[in-house]
């Protein structure tokens, strides 16, 4: 059976590391320069983009560059000196949307892989052969592409490597290709700056054109998500996927989502596909139900194995986002002895531990005692110290004092704690 890579968002340097600790075979990212997702991308410039590629490389973990914006003429000597910079950096591709960047990039980086964007919409074999033809390595398909039809693009182009999204957030419109924001906020989205119109709440009114009388029309009081698309999520179908053939990588969407969503999303696709791999089977329920733990705007497996107009239940048309039961309370620090506040933690709180290896070990000392039960790791504190040894009676997320372990935790482990939510917004 092939092996399928796992490719995961590192919208930052710590993301990247977390992508990396919690499984990810490959990470995508950018300098905001002409990323769809530039404002993810403010965290690195070049040089820190260098060394966050020089960290994966170290790792045997692969850096895709996001080039994936569409230019305007007066750009186009800047892109050129952007992909020069990515050159010298060495990313191991670079995710491209438009063809006159593809053939410039072929120019002056013959030795880097090109990766067409979903943004370029290829859907059948004659879009694979083509852009196989000017020097695409792999095609990202667009999300309203069927798993069938990919396995017969892949017998007619055998040689073109294919990218799927399995997981993150949906467009409402075709393949990304909106220019909402851009009318009401002049935000571009096709520039990497779009404002996520489709997340708002809209009230809806019908006018008689005779009378002049406006009505209202209200499905729920403050509004109706008329185009708030739920999120995609296939894990429950990576054994088709991985029986399939054909997919050389499976991609997380979310270079803007939290440090904790790239950890438990990236562990629970390494997990279904790891144990997939190793048995011909998966039980991926329970890494469903790991991902429900992530915020979310509902989960649906939109078009992989159905047509779009199948489906009735790709929209979330209550609310924009909901609450995961879990709230990330602390990360552990690189020394591996003590983690930072994310949340609000008090004298003799227990909380869950997500690690991204099982390199853990019971302990109990007067800070506090982790352990396992039930399958899972927890971490109860008695005392709340800090590094310095000043006890607190609470620490919240403004802390920036590192608070003391019982014991060693591996680093980037999350500490969490279960919490209720409010079914509404964010």
């Amino acid at each position: 059976m092939k092996k399928v890579e796992l490719l995961s968002p590192a919208g930052d340097f710590e993301k990247l590391k977390i992508a990396i600790n919690y499984g990810a075979d490959a990470v995508y990212a950018g300098v905001s320069h002409f990323s769809l997702r530039c404002h993810s991308g403010k965290e690195f410039n070049y040089e820190t983009f260098a060394k966050a590629v020089d960290y994966a490389h170290k790792r045997g973990v692969k850096v895709y560059a996001t080039v994936n914006s569409f230019p305007f003429e007066s750009q186009l000597g800047l892109v050129e000196n952007h992909i020069k910079k990515l050159k010298e950096i060495g990313v191991d591709a670079m995710i491209i949307s438009t063809l006159g960047v593809v053939k410039r990039a072929s120019e002056i980086a013959p030795e880097i892989d090109i990766h067409l964007s979903t943004q370029a919409n290829a859907l059948n074999s004659w879009d694979y052969e083509a852009y196989r033809d000017f020097g695409v390595k792999r095609i990202i398909a667009a999300r309203e592409t069927m798993l069938s039809d990919l396995i017969k693009i892949k017998q007619k182009v055998p040689d073109i490597e294919i990218e799927i999204f399995v997981h993150g957030a949906m467009c409402f419109a075709y393949s990304g290709r909106c220019l909402l924001s851009a009318v009401q906020f002049g935000r571009n989205p096709n520039k990497g700056s779009c404002a996520n119109d489709c997340r708002y709440p809209y009230v809806l009114y019908a006018e008689n054109p005779d009378t002049g009388k406006m009505f209202k029309m209200e499905e729920y009081s403050d509004g109706t998500y008329i185009m708030n698309a739920k999120d995609l999520c296939l894990i429950n179908h990576i054994p088709e996927i991985l029986k399939s053939g054909v997919i050389d990588s499976v991609k997380i969407e979310g270079r803007t989502k939290a440090p904790y969503y790239v950890g438990v999303v990236t562990k629970a696709y390494r997990n279904a596909i790891d144990e997939f791999e190793k048995t011909g089977k998966c039980e991926c329920e329970k890494y469903y139900k790991e991902i429900l733990t992530t915020k979310n705007r509902g989960l649906t497996d939109a078009y992989l194995v159905k047509r779009p107009y199948e489906r009735d239940d790709t929209q979330n048309l209550e609310t924009s986002l909901t609450h995961g039961e879990w709230q990330v309370a602390g990360i552990v620090n690189e020394d591996e002895n003590t983690f930072m506040c994310k949340y609000k933690i008090f004298p003799g709180d227990i909380m869950e531990i997500l690690a991204p290896d099982e390199n853990i070990s019971e302990c109990e000392n007067e800070i506090g005692k982790i352990y396992k039960q039930n399958g899972k790791w927890y971490l109860k504190l008695d005392k709340i110290l800090t590094k310095n040894d000043k006890e607190l009676s609470s620490v919240h997320s403004g802390n920036q004092n590192p608070i003391k372990l019982p014991c060693k935790l591996p680093h980037l482990s999350f500490i969490r704690k279960k919490v209720e939510f409010s079914s509404n917004g964010i």
